[in-house]
């Protein structure tokens, strides 16, 4: 990227989004992540997932975060929350999460202290004062505050980024008239198998093909469950309008301060990666 060039903001949260992506999904799927909660009594990766990704909102039951989560299904939601706070406390829940990304972290960078420090600074600073209002899964994070650990500010800054974008997606995907298991059943036409999206967010086989037959109706799916020329257009009308949703911290950077971020990013970034596997329930592509 040569520094004086411009870069549009849109695509540059996307950009942006693809590289901090994998610094955040290790409290998925690395197993340090997954070994902090099981420690703490909570058995199964949901019960983990929950009480790690919902603790911001404190002691919350199932409605609010199958709202906010949008894409798993409601009764999913529910066997997990409450009962979760029974085993550990919101507050005990940060902590593990911290410490379980923490340790995955140290794992997968090792030997990379200074580009550590330095994407978490320079990622640390575009998130500071991110603007969440309608977005209230980045608000709550955000009023966490920024860590002082460098591995841990690394992790939550990309996890604030994470969650502002996908407040706004959650919003995109509303004004488009799809609701969450429609949302999967779509992309699941498009680029991501249904075995990687159904079984984790907990939909029925008969609340899945209740969906396929609403997108169909529509016009967005053939009756093989692909996607029609329709179908893609809305998915792209949907990423579009997320990219723009999520372009605000971008629209102020500068040619060069973008350049040494993706520089710092992109070596921490693809080593993350390395946890992760392709393709995953999130949707996100591997690195290039």
């Amino acid at each position: 990227m040569d520094d004086t060039a411009a870069i549009a903001p849109e695509a540059a949260a996307r950009a942006l989004w693809r590289l901090a992506e994998p610094v955040h999904a290790v409290t998925y799927f690395a197993p340090e992540a997954r070994a902090a909660y099981e420690e703490a009594g909570l058995r199964g990766w949901r019960r983990g997932y929950f009480a790690g990704r919902a603790a911001p909102f404190g002691p919350v039951g199932p409605e609010p975060v199958a709202a906010s989560f949008f894409g798993f299904a409601p009764d999913t939601v529910a066997g997990a929350l409450p009962s979760v706070w029974e085993i550990v406390s919101p507050g005990r829940a940060l902590e593990l999460r911290r410490s379980g990304a923490r340790n995955a972290l140290r794992r997968l960078l090792a030997g990379r202290d200074e580009e550590v420090g330095r994407a978490a600074g320079l990622l640390a600073d575009r998130v500071r004062e991110l603007d969440c209002g309608g977005r209230v899964l980045s608000a709550a994070n955000m009023a966490l505050g920024l860590p002082v650990d460098p591995l841990d500010r690394l992790w939550h800054a990309a996890t604030l980024l994470r969650e502002h974008r996908g407040d706004g997606h959650v919003a995109a995907l509303v004004a488009a008239d799809l609701d969450g298991c429609e949302s999967l059943a779509l992309r699941a036409g498009i680029d991501v198998p249904r075995s990687e999206l159904q079984p984790y967010r907990g939909w029925t086989d008969e609340e899945w093909a209740a969906a396929v037959h609403r997108l169909t109706a529509r016009g967005l799916l053939a009756p093989d469950g692909t996607a029609t020329d329709e179908g893609h257009r809305l998915h792209a009308s949907v990423e579009a309008a997320t990219d723009r949703a999520a372009s605000r911290p971008w629209r102020t950077v500068e040619p060069a301060e973008l350049r040494e971020l993706t520089t710092a990013l992109t070596p921490l970034s693809r080593a993350c990666a390395a946890a992760l596997r392709f393709p995953n329930p999130i949707g996100l592509p591997e690195p290039d």
